[in-house]
């Protein structure tokens, strides 16, 4: 019988629908300390791995058992501590996925691939000397809202809710408060989150500016899929090992190695990009809350328009509820003005005003009153945001005589109509073809498109602005900014370039110019067909419109003294909403800029329907082959669960299976299932026990047709 001096029980990325345990173990001719990172092999593959438990030192294997040896040690990188370790635990277990699932995909992709040798090589590379010195950082004077939210961050251990509208100077407070902390601790480390990959350079440049005269150019680094494998492992193995002080990142940078943390800001806390929505389906904002108290970081979350979850969870203590939330709201209702807090401050809030669409000609785009106002800009030499939340050109195309439409062959969604290269695309599954000329059913030429998207909207911008001058007496110029434009590397930076340079007088895009961009020559925002969140399925779409809006037209008039010049013309900043639906509790919340109004009147319905924050839920997808399989295993595995009584399905509500709302993607159907709860500690006791009952039900021969299912903890999407 042989015998081993060390066992060492090792995470690998494992699925969890796959069956196997968390932890395989593996013979080591010497114990190895947990966090030390390992290649094991595994069937015909080697694999990067995690030691995880402590070694039982001189173990004996069962009889009859062998133990394959692991293939080598990753020199050179410190082992993973204990915190990480805690923090991917926590996540593996409460999302319901494996721990070396969650565990290697916290890890970048590059040190997976490495073999020890080239790691060690790569290790050996000199790297830039660092430029530090001991220069202090330049203070800018707060205004008085920002010194009382720094004061109290200060003094308090949070986690804080920074409540401060749009142009009220909350990255200022962000970079003090980061600043107090590295100048606090030579080793403190700082986590600073956004949203999205293209928010991420702008920061970047801001916080580098600020921290670099101080730390050195390299203390620095940023965190997320835009960037290539080398770069990501640089910046990680730089966190790591404590050498960068400042980490910027999108969601996946919530799990970076940081040893030193000691305060995480999340920008923007309320955008669904938070929330992953493949895989281990974490929220990061939660998990930067749930790492701050067990690291005894500071956490820092800030927004304009804040979750109704996070508004909730700040609630001030009241005589009807004299513990109030668990979370301190610091707000800062004003806007800053010129040359105080920013680089150049800020004005006025936008006017918000209302067009009634049932009042304007059938089918029209722009309204006259709209239309006017642009013209009037761009004669002024100001810019306007015109804001539709849909790429492409068109959203289907119809034939008139058939009734034909351009349905995706293999997803239960429209191919989207691109006339710029005159082709139909999927938007889920990718599938594209050229634009037929004449109906692929009854061959009749009389095709149209049908609905608007951002192309359209270029193209009639460009046609209704073509005899309007610039005061230059040069043509206006119309740009485009959405997924199709942006897809070139370098392509978003180059267009956002023309946009501050002054070169471009009407935006037209998608959501990702709505958000942290900060132009300074906007005085005018549009959103042309918002209506279509109002009557939304999904219980969260009036939230996430409001929040829309409210980051569009924060985009207007962000410089005082570029609004203050051109007041002299009679100028002010101003969004713009057509609706069929004015009146509606949405806009009437927008007009006033009253987010506290709207957030109460949609607490009051969640509180009333027993809905999140007010319950918990929870939801299992099933992708087979046909819709039948699918809602049939649910069903198998709802009946199994009641059979087996399983623990905390007393407190726990299991809707029956539905399709989703695209119920086929890529020729996979899905359906789902909701679960909803009072009790969070319930509905994790459920879903920790459902798990092996599921798997039992997958292997079931009338499931043959299942391609895989998986559960999605606290769902953004129903």
């Amino acid at each position: 019988m042989p015998i081993h001096s060390a066992i060492v029980h090792i995470a690998l990325h494992t699925p969890s629908h796959s069956g196997v345990g968390d932890l395989l173990s593996y013979a080591s001719p010497q114990p190895l300390p947990p966090g030390t990172l390992v290649r094991v092999p595994l069937g015909k593959r080697e694999v990067l791995g995690v030691v995880w438990d402590a070694v039982d030192a001189t173990g004996e294997l069962p009889e009859g058992a062998a133990m394959r040896p692991i293939a080598g040690v990753l020199e050179g990188v410190a082992p993973l501590g204990q915190p990480w370790r805690r923090l991917v635990a926590f996540a593996a277990r409460y999302y319901q996925r494996a721990l070396g699932e969650v565990a290697l995909a916290a890890l970048p992709p590059q040190l997976r691939d490495l073999q020890p040798e080239q790691l060690a090589r790569r290790l050996k590379r000199p790297g830039k000397a660092q430029d530090a010195t001991e220069n202090a950082i330049q203070k800018i004077a707060l205004t008085t809202e920002q010194e009382r939210a720094r004061a109290q961050i200060s003094s308090e251990s949070g986690p804080f809710l920074l409540f401060g509208s749009t142009g009220s100077g909350k990255t200022e407070v962000y970079l003090r408060c980061v600043q107090e902390a590295l100048e606090a601790d030579p080793t403190a480390q700082a986590l600073v989150m956004v949203p999205e990959i293209n928010l991420t350079p702008q920061l970047e440049e801001r916080f580098t500016t600020r921290f670099a005269p101080r730390f050195g150019s390299q203390a620095v680094v940023s965190l997320h899929s835009g960037m290539t494998n080398p770069q990501r492992l640089k910046s990680w193995l730089a966190a790591h090992s404590g050498a960068a002080r400042i980490v910027l990142g999108t969601r996946m940078a919530v799990f970076a190695s940081l040893p030193g943390l000691k305060i995480i800001v999340v920008d923007e806390e309320h955008d669904p990009s938070y929330k992953q929505q493949e895989g281990a389906r974490y929220s990061a904002r939660d998990l930067a809350i749930w790492r701050g108290r067990e690291q005894g970081a500071k956490v820092l979350l800030g927004s304009a328009t804040p979750s109704l979850e996070t508004w909730h969870a700040s609630r001030p203590p009241t005589p009807e509820d004299p513990e109030g939330g668990r979370y301190v709201r610091l707000a800062m209702p004003s806007r800053i003005g010129a040359g105080v807090g920013t680089d150049r401050g800020a004005g006025a809030p936008a006017r918000v005003r209302r067009v009634d669409m049932n009042q304007q000609p059938r089918r029209a785009i722009f309204s006259a009153p709209l239309l006017a106002a642009i013209t009037e800009r761009v004669a002024r030499g100001e810019q306007s945001m015109v804001l539709l939340n849909r790429r492409g050109y068109a959203p289907v195309l119809h034939c008139a005589d058939c009734g034909w439409k351009s349905d995706c062959p293999h997803c239960s969604a429209h191919q989207v109509f691109h006339k710029a290269d005159r082709t139909l695309r999927c938007h889920h599954c990718g599938y594209t073809v050229r634009v037929p000329r004449a109906c692929p059913t009854c061959g009749s030429p009389d095709i149209h498109s049908m609905g608007r998207g951002t192309e359209q909207l270029e193209e009639q911008l460009s046609a209704l602005l073509s005899e309007v001058l610039r005061p230059d007496r040069t043509p206006a110029r119309i740009a485009r900014i959405d997924a199709d434009t942006t897809k070139a590397k370098g392509a978003l930076e180059a267009q956002l370039a023309q946009v501050h340079a002054g070169e471009v007088d009407v935006l037209v895009g998608t959501q990702m110019i709505a958000k942290g961009h900060d132009f300074r020559r906007i005085t005018l925002v549009a959103a042309v067909q918002p209506d279509g969140a109002l009557f939304s399925s999904d219980f969260r779409a009036p939230e996430r419109l409001f929040a829309l809006l409210m980051q569009a037209a924060g985009r207007a008039g962000r410089d005082a003294a570029y609004m203050a010049a051109q007041a002299v013309h009679g100028s002010q900043c101003e969004m713009w909403v057509q609706s069929y639906h004015p009146k509606h509790p949405v806009y009437e919340a927008l007009r006033t800029h009253d987010y506290p109004a709207f957030a109460a009147q949609q607490l009051q319905e969640r509180e009333e329907a027993a809905m999140p924050p007010f319950a918990y839920q929870a939801l299992v997808r099933a992708d087979a082959r046909s819709q039948e399989v699918a809602q049939g295993f649910l069903t198998a595995a709802t009946a199994a669960a009641h059979a087996a009584d399983l623990p905390g399905l007393e407190a726990i509500t299991l809707f029956p299976p539905v399709p989703l709302t695209i119920q086929r993607v890529a020729n996979v159907e899905r359906a789902q299932m909701l679960m909803e709860s009072p009790s969070r500690a319930a509905l994790q006791r459920f879903l920790a026990a459902w798990q092996p009952v599921l798997q039992t039900t997958r292997s079931a021969p009338e499931h043959k047709g299942l391609v895989r299912w998986l559960v999605d903890v606290d769902p953004l999407v129903i």
